[in-house]
């Protein structure tokens, strides 16, 4: 029996093209480029932060086993981060984090501006208690009402900012000089104080701390004594709390430092 014919019009199926690579994976295009630079970022950065407090001069072997890197990859990022500074290699041949650090360090500490970070903070804490919410500063023997954000109720404690008020009474007074004694005081933040400065107020309060180790305030709340219920009173403490450790934080304060002074039945569990 005869084979059929093949039609004259079949086309021949086309091999398989091998798959083209994206753009990414081929060599000397922006993304591949880009992607290398970013890795060579991410790695420079791994290696400035590998240094420790502790530390003394680092050897190139000990560096590149803390980031993970080969010496030689190693070797070629020190050398470009030395050129600008951000690293020094001493005549011995260890490495040292460089002064371009230190200078980029106190632009960063001055661009920090209590502006920035406590009306948002007295906005959250307003909101969340429906009560009045300030910032005093410490403005030499005395506090200074910096900001302020009144209650939305119409019973409130009134105050103006700028208004002049005692160190060492209320709850702000006593926030701001917690430290001044230098010891580590003992787990009392916030500070509540009922009818101190005013008959018919209460007040919970807060210092924060800057990169210094200051006390540039103290933030807190203010509530008429007939609405301080233990209720109000443990969501207030917890609230401002809570903005004191996050303007300390924003502000490169020591964070650790307020925590050891929280009460003991706001601190988080170990």
């Amino acid at each position: 029996m005869s084979k059929p014919s093949e039609s004259r019009n079949a086309v021949p199926t086309p091999a398989p093209r091998p798959r083209r690579a994206a753009a990414a994976d081929r060599p000397g295009t922006p993304a591949a480029e880009a992607e290398g630079s970013v890795r060579a970022v991410d790695r420079a950065l791994a290696l400035l932060t590998a240094f420790r407090e502790e530390d003394g001069p680092l050897g190139l072997a000990e560096l590149s086993r803390r980031v993970g890197l080969s010496m030689t990859t190693a070797l070629r990022l020190l050398q470009t981060l030395e050129g600008p500074g951000f690293i020094r290699r001493l005549a011995s041949g260890g490495y040292v984090l460089g002064p371009t650090l230190m200078l980029l360090g106190d632009r960063c500490r001055r661009s920090l501006r209590l502006e920035d970070h406590v009306p948002p903070a007295l906005e959250r804490l307003r909101g969340e208690s429906s009560e009045s919410a300030t910032f005093f500063m410490r403005d030499g023997h005395q506090r200074r009402c910096a900001f302020r954000l009144d209650s939305p109720q119409i019973v409130r404690d009134y105050a103006r900012v700028g208004e002049v008020q005692p160190l060492g009474r209320g709850a702000h007074g006593r926030a701001i000089i917690l430290f001044d004694a230098g010891g580590l005081p003992g787990p009392v933040l916030p500070f509540v104080t009922l009818g101190e400065r005013h008959p018919d107020l209460a007040a919970i309060a807060a210092p924060v701390l800057d990169a210094q180790g200051e006390v540039p305030g103290s933030i807190g709340i203010s509530v008429p004594l007939y609405r301080f219920t233990p209720a109000v009173e443990a969501l207030c403490r917890r609230l401002v709390l809570r903005e004191a450790l996050a303007i300390t934080a924003a502000l490169g304060g020591d964070v650790a430092r307020l925590q050891a002074a929280t009460a003991d039945d706001l601190k988080e569990p170990a």
